[in-house]
């Protein structure tokens, strides 16, 4: 059955289908591309313009969903779009292994499926991934903070880290793990605490009770961008500013801002491109929507800002207004 036929079926169906999650019905007459991201932070909703905006210019329509980090309502979104008739399924998958499933359901159906962000495990089921190196992200901060600890803290530091593991554990892993590698080079490192904390209020509830239970520490990581904001934030209302150092993965409005304030807290965070890597999707599935050839894996660079290159740091604000 062709898309455009299964789009019409699922037409005469449409009540029960917005039942199950909250998107918008396909056009009849034009290409549709179905966004899908699993939070709603900034680098997310970057993610999701760069899908909107390039997919739209080329004249498609575009549907979009955040699932909030639920697996099951993830498959239930991609089996509406599969019953809808879909032309291609954007995704920032909330799992590499667990959510291939039902992204192969959407590829039997002859749908293109982009896998954004770290892709899938399988590397058989999207079309074409976009992705930055976790691993690499991660040791693009630790090297980062290695040099300030070298330069500022006598070469050793007492670090807690902020993590995203019970969400997406080989994202959190790769991020958390390039950061500790990189950050012990010529350094003495002792990991007071790990801790789970991606979201900015939890973080700074999180990176509180580790100052508290830990006074030593002096330098906190965090994996991502709500974690990075909240161990921040916890610093400040410490009154610790000047005394712990946070260091960062992802690149926003308010991480820019923190980079440039007088507080000395956030030191360095390494930005990903989210507009680029969501543009380079939709492109992708237009690509392949028009029977174009297009690359199985493409690295999407990574940008380190830091306190020590304020010029950098405003370079990248203005790129992201």
């Amino acid at each position: 059955m062709s898309n455009i036929m299964r789009r019409t079926f699922a037409a005469m169906s449409i009540a029960a289908l917005t039942a199950a999650a909250p998107i918008a019905a396909a056009a009849q007459d034009s290409p549709v591309i179905a966004s899908v991201v699993f939070q709603g932070d900034q680098f997310m909703q970057f993610l999701q313009t760069g899908v909107r905006e390039t997919a739209e210019a080329a004249g498609a329509e575009v549907l979009e969903i955040n699932i909030d980090g639920d697996l099951a309502r993830e498959i239930q979104a991609i089996d509406t779009y599969i019953a809808r008739g879909v032309d291609a399924i954007v995704i920032a998958p909330v799992s590499a292994r667990d959510s291939a499933p039902a992204l192969k359901r959407a590829r039997d159906a002859g749908i293109v499926v982009i896998a954004l962000n770290g892709g899938l495990e399988d590397g058989t089921i999207a079309n074409a991934t976009f992705s930055t190196a976790n691993r690499d992200l991660g040791a693009s901060t630790g090297a980062a903070a290695a040099a300030f600890i070298s330069e500022n803290l006598g070469g050793e530091a007492n670090v807690a880290t902020l993590a995203f593991s019970s969400l997406l554990p080989e994202q959190s892993g790769d991020r958390t793990g390039g950061f500790k590698d990189a950050v012990a080079e010529g350094n003495t490192i002792n990991i007071l605490s790990e801790q789970d904390a991606w979201m900015p209020e939890a973080a700074v509830t999180v990176a509180t009770d580790i100052l508290t239970a830990h006074p030593g520490v002096n330098v906190i990581y965090a994996a991502n961008e709500g974690g990075t904001v909240g161990a921040m934030q916890a610093v400040l209302n410490a009154g610790r500013a000047g005394e712990v150092f946070v260091f960062g993965i992802d690149g926003s409005k308010q991480l820019a801002q923190g980079l440039l304030s007088g507080t000395n807290v956030l030191q360095a965070v390494t930005a990903q491109a989210p507009i680029t890597m969501g543009s380079m999707g939709a492109d992708a599935a237009l690509k392949v929507m028009a029977g174009e050839a297009v690359d199985a894996q493409t690295t999407v660079p990574a940008l380190l800002l830091t306190r020590a290159d304020p010029d950098g740091v405003m370079s990248f604000m203005e790129s992201i207004q």
